[in-house]
């Protein structure tokens, strides 16, 4: 029996509930992972981003584990570490933060190249290898990473090979003055998420991911996804164009939204919506262009027609 598209809506209800005055925000998280993406969360400290990843956990009953990433974070603090143990006469493994369902890796861009780039088998291939063996982690599993602003003390810039395994970047902002009343005058945040009863079942939540391959994309979608990464790729634009990968993970993206929105057709609207928290992590702008990320990749979405 198919899930209820009241299940989907009620997820991003009680999330709503959650971080307050971000709907947009959460809806789109909702769609990375319905999408089976993984989230960057930027923005500075104290905004929610924290909040969000473990109400989403919750509220899909997930397994949850969250590591502070450190200058001093190594490799082996995230995906475990092979112990000798007398009583067994043997090495037995003993698994990390990495082998859970949602993980939250906070701050990543305070750990170094080493420890951050120890993601990436993980996010691509829901696999880790440890002393010649390879271990395939929970499913789902889910990569909600938490970052700061680059002008930061202690930050480190995130290599273009992890960025693109981020399906989507996402900033909440600070809240609007009636939000922000409401956080004050209520129950703590803390507090509530203890109580944060699922929504829906894991089977629902996976009969739903496998509901988005099948959501139709006619032929015109696929050539105005075409043209769009093309115009990354002509040198007018960016530094380097979007890779196949990055097409093909807005393409679920947009699939998922449409799902959302009870819809089983992508449009435009759903790939113009999604364009810019897609690909701007993505896009390095011509110097000459004086524009952000962002601000580049909306200013190339509104050139290009529709076919």
């Amino acid at each position: 029996m198919p899930p209820s598209s009241s299940s989907l809506s009620g997820l991003i209800d009680q999330v709503s509930t959650i971080v307050v005055g971000k709907r947009e925000q959460v809806t789109l998280a909702v769609i990375c992972l319905l999408a089976s993406g993984h989230l960057l969360i930027e923005d500075v400290p104290g905004v929610g981003k924290t909040t969000l990843s473990h109400a989403l956990a919750r509220s899909l009953g997930l397994q949850f584990a969250r590591v502070q990433f450190t200058s001093d974070l190594l490799p082996s603090d995230l995906i475990g570490v092979s112990v000798y143990e007398r009583q067994q006469d043997r090495f037995v493994f003993h698994p990390g933060p990495v082998f859970s369902q949602v993980l939250l890796a906070d701050e990543i861009n305070r750990a170094g190249p080493r420890t951050q780039s120890a993601l990436l088998e993980a996010m691509e291939e829901r696999q880790v290898s440890v002393d010649g063996v390879t271990r395939a982690l929970p499913s789902p599993f889910f990569v909600i990473a938490t970052q700061n602003p680059g002008e930061q003390l202690g930050t480190h810039p995130l290599p273009e090979s992890q960025l693109d395994r981020f399906a989507m970047r996402l900033s909440l902002g600070y809240p609007a003055p009636a939000a922000e009343r409401a956080l004050l005058a209520g129950e703590d945040r803390r507090e509530v998420l203890q109580h944060l009863p699922p929504v829906m079942s894991l089977s629902e939540w996976q009969q739903w991911q496998t509901r988005v391959h099948d959501v139709h994309v006619s032929g015109s979608l696929l050539d105005y996804l075409q043209a769009l990464l093309a115009a990354t790729r002509d040198g007018q634009w960016c530094a380097q164009g979007l890779s196949p990968r990055a097409g093909l993970s807005l393409l679920r993206l947009a699939r998922a939204r449409a799902l959302v929105s009870g819809r089983g057709h992508v449009s435009p609207e759903d790939i113009q919506q999604l364009w810019v928290p897609a690909v701007a992590h993505r896009l390095t702008p011509l110097p000459r262009s004086g524009r952000s990320a962002a601000a580049q990749a909306r200013a190339l979405l509104e050139a290009v027609p529709l076919p």
